[in-house]
């Protein structure tokens, strides 16, 4: 099976603070945009941020010992991408929801994880997997 580009948009308070977290922090390359809206390319896939008056959440959910916020939404990296984006987020001060480490360690489903929030607070989650079999594994 071939994977189809996913479309996501979401709202973002201010359209400027998303172009530098997005375009400049997480390095999403910008596509079309107005004075409503900017697409980003994220890692192939075509998210949009939207301006609207309310954006972000903080329900959670608990998951291997930490508060998970939902809704959130990220992609699966390969390892060595997600540690040069942890490394890229952690030396620009990003406060993290939850730090980059491994979760299920040893146990199926075993990955790397980390949350951080955008500058309107939705959560983003990146992760990557040793073992991409694993992705859909169950206990």
């Amino acid at each position: 099976m071939t994977l189809r580009p996913f479309h996501l948009a979401f709202p973002v308070h201010d359209l400027e603070a998303a172009r530098a977290f997005w375009g400049g922090t997480i390095g999403c390359p910008e596509g079309r945009s107005s004075n409503e809206w900017i697409d980003f390319d994220f890692y192939g896939h075509q998210i949009v941020a939207h301006l609207a008056e309310a954006a972000g959440d903080t329900a959670s959910n608990p998951v291997d010992g930490h508060d998970v916020p939902v809704p959130h939404f990220g992609i699966v990296l390969t390892l060595e991408d997600w540690q040069a984006l942890a490394d890229r987020l952690t030396a620009a001060g990003t406060a993290f929801v939850i730090e980059p480490h491994i979760r299920f360690k040893g146990q199926p489903g075993e990955q790397a994880t980390m949350f951080f929030r955008d500058p309107s607070g939705n959560a983003i989650e990146m992760k990557a997997f040793p073992d991409l079999g694993q992705l859909f594994a169950k206990d």
